[in-house]
């Protein structure tokens, strides 16, 4: 039996290895369908041509072009690719030891495009990340928003442009443990002190930007261009979202005061305590990205996290979602995330859409992904079973249409399940690779 379906696969990666490149329309047929955008799709297709999904519906309504490429998925499951609002893969580096907050350092300048843990995000269904500098400042830089295309040789192959033609990104705060670093110098040392220090530069930010609307047209007025104020005037003026780094129920609402006192956009990161104030964070109207660890341990102030988070937050009307910070939770599990909130309370429909949709809305890139309908970018996943079950396994990745991982492939299926040059960075990831056929288990 297990024979059989590893052949199957092979034949359904070697059927679609040879429509790669082409602008036929495809069609993914006899699928269960999980658009988020909707029900469930008992016996759906998935219609994607150049890119784009051109149709999504039941067998019965969606009408197949006559030069279809079809690919047969004999009842597997089919969701959008996975969003993950908060991740460390390609070994990016932010701000040093010269001061708390950096917002002038840009992760662009320090991320490895070739990182073999960008593959191993791909075999988690993982299709568009938020990628971060650390934690350790109070404002560790700017963050990059990828797309895990294959074949990237730079990191701008990874790179998702706005309508201004601006790379997309949101900017890293953190409070709590990680950047007070009691011991003196330039570090805040307390709570209190880390919330003033953010407040200070604001501040300044404030009287930067009035300076600049002062002078007008006269460039003599201009003040000195200062590259971390232009990134905190894009933070007051709405373009930058702030990812907060946040634990604590108490560091959780001085996040929310400083948003208030100054207005700008905020998604909440960690919450460990957010079921302590789901109420307080829904009033805010802040989305907040949870993590669910099922091996608790590591930093004190997260010793209150509980699975129930992502209940509380449904129950308040909280926009949720989730993440893996990356090496915290591995990319290939972030599926268990929805698996044990849905365990501890949350509904099945909130955190599969807290696993896409609602982790595209905090990064405004709903328009093109996040569920599966018309117009949207082709990036989905194909599963063996249900997503909530451990038993069910990411079979293959698409983005933009095209496959960037296949468990049927040996160097994918490599990357899935670990050995020997797992973790080896190398070149740009091929494909389709010519060698034997994975086990596919």
């Amino acid at each position: 039996m297990k024979k059989n379906i590893c052949y199957c696969v092979a034949i359904l990666m070697l059927s679609v290895c040879s429509v790669l490149g082409q602008d036929k329309p495809t069609a993914f047929i006899n699928a269960r369908i999980i658009p988020i955008a909707g029900l469930p799709i008992e016996k759906g297709v998935l219609l994607v041509q150049n890119g784009k999904i051109t149709a999504v519906g039941d067998t019965r309504a969606v009408k197949l072009p006559s030069n279809v490429v079809k690919i047969d998925l004999d009842s597997r499951t089919i969701m959008p690719g996975l969003v993950d609002s908060h991740s460390h893969i390609g070994g990016g580096s932010g701000g040093d030891e010269s001061g708390p907050i950096q917002p002038d350092v840009r992760l662009l300048d320090g991320i490895n495009a070739r990182a073999v843990s960008l593959q191993r995000a791909q075999a988690g269904g993982i299709t568009t990340v938020n990628v971060m500098p650390g934690s350790g400042h109070l404002d560790s830089g700017q963050t990059l928003y990828l797309k895990l295309r294959d074949n990237a040789v730079k990191i701008d192959d990874l790179l998702i442009y706005d309508k201004a033609g601006r790379y997309a990104g949101g900017i890293k705060f953190a409070n709590g443990t990680n950047p007070i670093r009691a011991g003196g110098g330039k570090f805040p040392g307390t709570r209190a002190k880390s919330a003033a220090l953010v407040r200070e530069q604001f501040i300044k930010a404030q009287e930067y930007r009035d300076k600049i609307k002062k002078a007008g047209s006269d460039a003599s007025k201009m003040p000195a261009r200062e590259l971390a104020m232009e990134a905190l005037v894009e933070v007051l003026d709405g373009k930058r979202v702030v990812h907060f780094h946040t634990h604590r129920h108490d560091d959780i609402l001085t996040a929310l005061r400083l948003q208030k006192e100054f207005g700008f956009k905020i998604v909440l990161q960690h919450v460990s305590e957010a079921w302590k104030v789901a109420d307080e964070i829904a009033k805010a109207k802040a989305p907040a990205s949870i993590i669910v660890i099922d091996s608790p341990g590591g930093k004190l102030e997260a010793v209150g996290l509980k699975f129930e988070s992502g209940a509380a937050l449904e129950k308040a009307g909280v926009l949720t979602g989730f993440h893996t910070d990356d090496g915290i939770t591995d990319s290939r599990w972030f599926l268990r995330s929805a698996g044990l909130a849905v365990r501890a309370g949350m509904s099945r429909e909130k955190a599969l859409y807290g696993m896409t949709m609602a982790n595209a809305i905090m990064l405004d890139l709903q328009v093109n992904v996040g569920s599966l309908e018309p117009g949207k970018d082709a990036d989905f996943i194909v599963l063996s079973g249900d997503p909530l079950s451990v038993y069910t396994h990411v079979l293959q990745t698409w983005v933009e249409g095209k496959k960037v991982f296949d468990r049927a492939d040996a160097k994918d299926y490599l990357i899935a399940v670990g050995g020997l040059g797992a973790g080896t960075d190398g070149d740009a990831h091929i494909e389709c690779f010519d060698g034997d056929i994975g086990s596919g288990n």
